[in-house]
C-alpha cells in the first residue's frame, strides 16, 4: 500500500490532488475518514490501525460485494430457468411503473 509518490516532484506535489474521490464519488466519505485515521497514526502504524476503514474505502472503489451479488442473483436466475423453475418470459421481475418512483 502506498500513499506517496515514489519519486517526489514539485510537479507530483502540484498533481496529487487531482486523483481523489472527494469532489464527484460517493466514496469521499470514506476516503476522509482513512485519510484522517492515516493522518493521526502514520502509515506504517495506520496500516494496522485503520484497516477497517481502508477495507471499507476499498470496497467502495471497487464495488467486489456488490459485484459478486449480482453475479451470483444473475447466476442463481439462470440455472432457475435451465431446471424449469423459471420460464423464460419471468426470467426478470417485472419493472416497476414509469411513474412509480
Amino acid at each position: 500500500m502506498s500513499l506517496s509518490p515514489f519519486l517526489r516532484l514539485p510537479l507530483t506535489d502540484l498533481t496529487g490532488c487531482l486523483i481523489n474521490h472527494q469532489t464527484y464519488d460517493k466514496c469521499g466519505q470514506f476516503e476522509m475518514k482513512m485519510m484522517d485515521c492515516l493522518e493521526a497514526y502514520g502509515l506504517e502504524r495506520g496500516k494496522k490501525q485503520c484497516a477497517d476503514l481502508i477495507g471499507d474505502f476499498q470496497e467502495c472503489v471497487s464495488m467486489d460485494k456488490q459485484l459478486k451479488r449480482f453475479h451470483a442473483m444473475r447466476n442463481e436466475r439462470f440455472r432457475q430457468w435451465l431446471t424449469g423453475e423459471r420460464k423464460k418470459e419471468n426470467l426478470y421481475a417485472e419493472a416497476p411503473r414509469v411513474d412509480a418512483f
